[in-house]
C-alpha cells in the first residue's frame, strides 16, 4: 500500500483513504452514520462503555492495547472516538502512522459538535444530566467493566442489602447516601437528539426518567459536525490533535485540552 507523506495525511485528498477508528460504544449510532456517509474507508472497533470509570491508568492501557493491535500497514491514520475522558487518552502514542483525536473534555462535546457550545450550555444550565441514544441503550450500569471499575472497587455498585450485611444497616444507609446517589446535584435532564434516532423511544425514556427523579426535561439538537469531520478529514488544528509518529498525547490544561508530548 502506498503511504503518503505526513503533510498529505493531515489533509486527505478527495480520493478516499483507509482509516482505523477506535471508539467508545456510547457513540455507536452516531459514528456508524458518519462512517456510512464518509468518502473514506473506515474500519471501526468499538470498545465497552465507561472505560473512564476504570481509572486513567487502566483506561489508557486498554486504549493503548487496541491501538497496538492495529495493522498499521493497512491504514493511513488511527482515529480515536474519545475525548480527554478523565485523562484516559493521556500518554497514548502514535507509532508508524498518525493518531487523530478531537479536542474535547468529554463525549458531550462530541455530541454538541463544539467545545465552546458545550461550555456555554454548561454555564447557563448548571446541574444538567445529559442523555443520548447511546447513554440510554448502552450506558446504564457498569456490568461490562465488572471488578475493574472504580465504582465497583469502592463499593458504589453494591445493593443496600450487601452493604448492610457487611457494614450494618446504619452505616449502609450513610454509604448509600454518600456513594450511591451520584446524581443528587442534578436538577435537569437534557436529551441531545442527533438525528440518527429511529423514532421517539429515547425521548420518551428520558422524559420518563426525568419525571421519576423530579427533574426538568429538555431536548436540544446535537451536531454531527465534529464526528463527521473526524472520519472525513481534514483534521484542522482548532478541533483536532494530530499526533505524528514518535509523539504522544498530553493534557494541555488550557482551552486546547490536549497537546503533543515528547518523542517516544
Amino acid at each position: 500500500m502506498e503511504i503518503r507523506d505526513f503533510d498529505d495525511q493531515l489533509h486527505p485528498t478527495p480520493n478516499h483513504v483507509r482509516l482505523k477508528l477506535i471508539a467508545c460504544e456510547i457513540l455507536y449510532r452516531e459514528l456508524c452514520a458518519a462512517v456510512a456517509r464518509s468518502v473514506n474507508r473506515v474500519d471501526v472497533e468499538f470498545l465497552p462503555k465507561g472505560l473512564h470509570d476504570m481509572g486513567q491508568e487502566r483506561m489508557s492501557a486498554r486504549l493503548a492495547e487496541a491501538i497496538g493491535a492495529v495493522d498499521r500497514s493497512q491504514y493511513e491514520a488511527v482515529l480515536l472516538g474519545y475525548a480527554l475522558c478523565s485523562n484516559g487518552v493521556v500518554g497514548l502514542a502514535a507509532r508508524d502512522i498518525p493518531l487523530v483525536l478531537p479536542r474535547a473534555h468529554d463525549c458531550i462535546t462530541l455530541f454538541l459538535g463544539d467545545r465552546r457550545r458545550y461550555l456555554d450550555y454548561f454555564q447557563t444550565h448548571p446541574g444538567t444530566y445529559f442523555k443520548t441514544s447511546g447513554w440510554i441503550e448502552r450506558g446504564e450500569g457498569l456490568a461490562q467493566l465488572g471488578r475493574d471499575s472504580i465504582p465497583e472497587l469502592a463499593g458504589m455498585t453494591q445493593s443496600f442489602e450487601e452493604m448492610a450485611a457487611r457494614y450494618g444497616e446504619e452505616n449502609a444507609r450513610f454509604l448509600q447516601k454518600q456513594l450511591g446517589d451520584m446524581t443528587r446535584n442534578y436538577g435537569r435532564m437534557t436529551l441531545i437528539e442527533m438525528g440518527v434516532e429511529p423514532d421517539d423511544r429515547f425521548e420518551r425514556h428520558a422524559q420518563r426518567e426525568a419525571a421519576e427523579r423530579g427533574w426538568r426535561f429538555e431536548k436540544i439538537a446535537g451536531d454531527m459536525t465534529l464526528l463527521q469531520r473526524l472520519v472525513d478529514g481534514p483534521w484542522d488544528d482548532e478541533r483536532f490533535l494530530v499526533v505524528p509518529p514518535g509523539a504522544r498525547v498530553a493534557a494541555s490544561f488550557d482551552e486546547r485540552i490536549v497537546k503533543l508530548d515528547h518523542c517516544v
